[in-house]
């Protein structure tokens, strides 16, 4: 092959990335330019580094299809294979070191388990079915700005997994919609709530992302916690989750999740024997009220 060739029919690797990222000039608008941009770069990196081959190609293609596939109402494969690989992570860093910087709560992962239309509860009430098994936990929320002021009718989501760990959309022993719940903060920017001490649990390993973990030997685990996304006009929206300090996984999270701030003690509740309590103050920066789409519905 010509080591130089006409403009658009490119006879080398360098030429054929100048082609590329000339053929992008027109895209817009202009961020989606400017990532189209990276990712093309880095691609040819990529390939160019590791020598790959096509067939290497074809099975890498072959297991995003796969991913595709294993993606449903029940399950969020792409979500989950971006966890895994540390890239979720990765971006809620980025944004966690101007977060934390102002003052703000650090961000954890949505997750591929978050679902549209949790329903709308009262401050107190139960998040679980009575036959729900598991330590009853009362859950004490308040949600403030920078400068510590309270966020009234603040839009609060939890969810969470079972005592056996299976979120109820994966668990045909539970009712729809167990372990999940809005609520609304008061006047005062609090609002509280009665669940279960969460569980550690393997997040699904059914599809190709199971496949890929089994190749790296790498174990499926996920420490106990609490998801959380925060909702208030004015505000960056929130997505976190609180952890169980005492989980056996809690240095070895499959996602890399377990951040330190983010991982906090129960305690026993004052008043109810065998009852614990955990209380969450959850800071909002401003800006613009971006909700994200529940991978599930």
């Amino acid at each position: 092959m010509s080591s130089s060739s006409a403009p658009g029919r490119p006879g080398n690797p360098d030429d054929l990335l100048k082609t590329v990222l000339a053929e992008n000039q027109r895209t817009e608008p202009q961020r989606l330019r400017e990532v189209l941009d990276a990712l093309t770069r880095h691609l040819f990196a990529f390939a160019r580094e590791t020598q790959l081959s096509y067939h290497e190609l074809e099975l890498a293609l072959q297991f995003l299809n796969e991913v595709g596939k294993a993606t449903g109402p029940q399950k969020n494969e792409a979500i989950l294979l971006a966890d895994v690989l540390g890239l979720s992570t990765l971006v809620q860093l980025q944004d966690a070191t101007r977060i934390l910087e102002a003052g703000g709560t650090e961000p954890g992962l949505i997750g591929p388990f978050w679902r549209a239309n949790h329903p709308s509860l009262p401050a107190g009430a139960d998040i679980f079915s009575p036959d729900t098994p598991g330590t009853r936990v009362q859950l004490n929320i308040a949600i403030q700005d920078l400068q510590g002021r309270p966020i009234p009718g603040a839009l609060v989501d939890v969810w969470q997994a079972s005592p056996v760990g299976l979120y109820e959309n994966q668990d045909p022993d539970q009712v729809d919609m167990n372990l999940r719940g809005r609520f609304t903060t008061d006047v005062s920017g609090q609002t509280h709530l009665r669940t279960v001490r969460p569980a550690g649990y393997p997040i699904p390993i059914d599809g190709p992302v199971g496949v890929l973990l089994a190749q790296q030997k790498r174990h499926p685990m996920r420490p106990a916690h609490i998801h959380f996304i925060v909702i208030a006009q004015g505000y960056r929206v929130l997505s976190t989750q609180i952890f169980d300090q005492i989980d056996a996984y809690i240095d070895s999270d499959v996602v890399f999740g377990a951040l330190g701030s983010l991982i906090k003690q129960f305690e026993p509740h004052p008043t109810r024997a065998g009852e614990l309590t955990l209380d969450v103050t959850l800071t909002l920066e401003p800006g613009p009220t971006l909700i994200p789409h529940p991978p599930l519905d």
